[in-house]
This record gives C-alpha cells, sequence and structure tokens, in this order.
C-alpha cells in the first residue's frame, strides 16, 4: 500500500486525525480575508465584461501575413476603441471591438479591408447588440436563484436545516472567491463563464454532501453516548472523507489545468479562459470550503442545542472522572458506548483497538 492510502486507511480508521474543527476560526478568518479581497477587487477594479454583455462588432479575416499587434494597432486606429484581437487556426483573425453601432462597424470594416490587403467581402462582421447579453445575465441569476433554493430544500429534506444553510454560505463563499478572481486578473467575462460559474455550484457541493452524509449516520443515537462530542464526530467525518476529497479534486483540476494553462496560456486559444479559469478556482475553492467552512459551520450551529451542550458536560465530566482514577478514556468507557461513523459509504465499528 502506498503511503498516501496508509494514510487514507488510518484516518478512515480513526487512528490519526487532524483538528479541522477545532481550529475553524482561524479557517474563518482566513476565508473572510480571501472574501474581502475578493469584494475589493469587484469594487475597484470591477469585471472585464465581454463584447456579448456590452454590445459591439466582432470582425473575423481571412487568412492574413500580418502579426497580431499590427492588426491590433490597424483596429484601435481605425475604430478609436480598445480592441482585442486573436489569431485562428486558419490563419486569420478574429477582432473584437466595443461600443460601435452599425454604420461605425462599417467603417471599421472597410479600414480593415485597405490595411489587411483583402476586399470588404472577405471579412465578415458580425454585431452583438448589449440586449443580447442582459437576457443572459438575467437568465443566470434567474437560474442561480431557482439552484440555491432548490439546494437548501433537498439538503434540509435529506439532512437538516443546519447542513442546508451551512452549505449555502459555503456556495456563496465559492462564488464570490471565483468571481473575485475574475477582477484581479482581469479575464474577459463572456457566457462561456457564466456557464463555467453554474456547473462549479455542483462540484462544490459534492465533497461537502459526502462529509455530511458521514456526519449525519455518525451523529445517530450521539446522545446515547459520552464518548464523543458533536464536533468530535464531525471532525472523524471530514477526516474519514479527507483523502477521497483530495483525490477527486486533483483528478478533476488535471484536465481544467490543462486547459488553462496549455490551452489557454502556452497555445493562445483564449477562449478556453472563459471556461477553465471559472471551473480551477471553483473547484479548489469548493473543496476548500467542504473541509473547512461547510462542517465547521454546522458543529457551530448544532452545539447551540440544548442537548449537544448536554451532551459536551457528560463527555467532559466522564473525562475528568477517568483522569481522576488515573485511567484513559478507553478503559472508562465499555463496549457499544461509540457511536458508529460512517464514511465513504461503509459502516466503520466505533470502538477503535
Amino acid at each position: 500500500m502506498s503511503k498516501l492510502g496508509d494514510l487514507g486507511a488510518k484516518l478512515y480508521r480513526g487512528e490519526v486525525g487532524y483538528d479541522f474543527v477545532g481550529k475553524r476560526f482561524l479557517w474563518y478568518g482566513v476565508s473572510i480575508l480571501i472574501t474581502i479581497t475578493a469584494i475589493v477587487a469587484l469594487a475597484v477594479q470591477g469585471l472585464n465584461m465581454g463584447i456579448e454583455f456590452k454590445g459591439g462588432a466582432v470582425f473575423t479575416t481571412p487568412k492574413t501575413t500580418s502579426s497580431v499587434a499590427k492588426v491590433t494597432e490597424d483596429a484601435e486606429k481605425a475604430s478609436g476603441h480598445d480592441a482585442i484581437v486573436q489569431e485562428l487556426g486558419t490563419g486569420g483573425m478574429r477582432i473584437q471591438i466595443s461600443g460601435l453601432d452599425t454604420d461605425a462597424a462599417a467603417d471599421v470594416k472597410k479600414e480593415l479591408a485597405t490595411d489587411l490587403k483583402v476586399t470588404e467581402a472577405d471579412i465578415n462582421a458580425d454585431l452583438v447588440g448589449p440586449s443580447w447579453g442582459e437576457q443572459i445575465a438575467n437568465k443566470a441569476w434567474t437560474g442561480l436563484g431557482v439552484f440555491m433554493v432548490l439546494v437548501v430544500i433537498y439538503l434540509a429534506i435529506a439532512f437538516e436545516w443546519r447542513m442546508a444553510v451551512a452549505a449555502l454560505i459555503a456556495l456563496i463563499h465559492d462564488l464570490t472567491i471565483t468571481v473575485g478572481v475574475y477582477a484581479l486578473v482581469g479575464f474577459e467575462v463572456t457566457p462561456g463563464t457564466v456557464i463555467g460559474l453554474l456547473t462549479i455550484l455542483g462540484y462544490s457541493l459534492y465533497d461537502t454532501v459526502v462529509v455530511f452524509d458521514g456526519l449525519k449516520e455518525g451523529s445517530k443515537d450521539i446522545t446515547k453516548q459520552t464518548r464523543y462530542t458533536f464536533s468530535e464526530i464531525a471532525n472523524r467525518s471530514i477526516n474519514g472523507t479527507l483523502v477521497r476529497s483530495i483525490n477527486t479534486t486533483v483528478v478533476a483540476l488535471l484536465p481544467v489545468a490543462a486547459l488553462l494553462f496549455i490551452g489557454g496560456g502556452f497555445l493562445g486559444a483564449g477562449m478556453l479562459n472563459d471556461i477553465s479559469l471559472s471551473l480551477f478556482v471553483g473547484l479548489a475553492a469548493g473543496a476548500y470550503s467542504s473541509i473547512f467552512i461547510a462542517t465547521p459551520l454546522v458543529v457551530d450551529l448544532k452545539e447551540r442545542e440544548p442537548a449537544m451542550k448536554a451532551l459536551k458536560k457528560r463527555v467532559l465530566a466522564k473525562r475528568a472522572s477517568a483522569a481522576a482514577k488515573g485511567e484513559s478514556a478507553d478503559d472508562a468507557i465499555g463496549s457499544g458506548d461509540e457511536p458508529q461513523v460512517v464514511s465513504q459509504g461503509r459502516q466503520q465499528p466505533g470502538r477503535r483497538r
């Protein structure tokens, strides 16, 4: 067995573990800092909205010997606006200019044909109205709202309302960070970006639901035992699924990273950046929030209950009594006193040997 596999087995059996829940205020502080940075970036720099949202014209040229820099210079000179130029696989150029109306687009097309030494008919011009982008944005907001409501309802029924609230906060956390990164790096926001943002919602929930499922099973009949508090059961649930969460996240990030860094960076395929950056940041943020945010939030909400407070007092009293007698916690507890902790879909006998 590999070292990682051996560690996973020990985490699963509860032989080793990291106190994620006990250090939750540290994680909260890190998340608050990152979130504030994202919000400030949005407020100061804003989002670089694509032509689909601002309106303008897109020109596609035939194969040309001119460089991207030269075409950019010609397009900006002809239009008086900033231009985004991408080289196509055919050797032609895709020129994107915001803020052009029909008449201005016709003049720019004529000048581009002269500069590139091609006929006007060879240059394809498409006008995009800002109303189309507004419709996309409105539909995206509607879809996001419906998704959030359905998620809260489902998790409240399948688990409990505290887990639904924690998952919702984690989702908002992930979306805020992802959008903030777009503002920081200045990547263009296009319909592809919107698709990526909506896609990461499901990935963000995946690991969270896995941990919640283990926590639900592990905390069943929790008040009938005096070995573990709710926070300790929650921590064991996180540790039991930790290696699985890491593995699934890394496997999902690898192809997305290839799209972002190789396709978008080295090959200059800028269109791939639209969706790959949102997926990459969203996947990483979702894995982080499921471990460091969602479950600790459930603990904070759950341990406010009188039953959980009473359980914690009984557990601590029993441990103090065992310590006074010079016994270990295991010696002071009889067989069957520990709830079963479930992770990764299998039950594990609670008592360690």
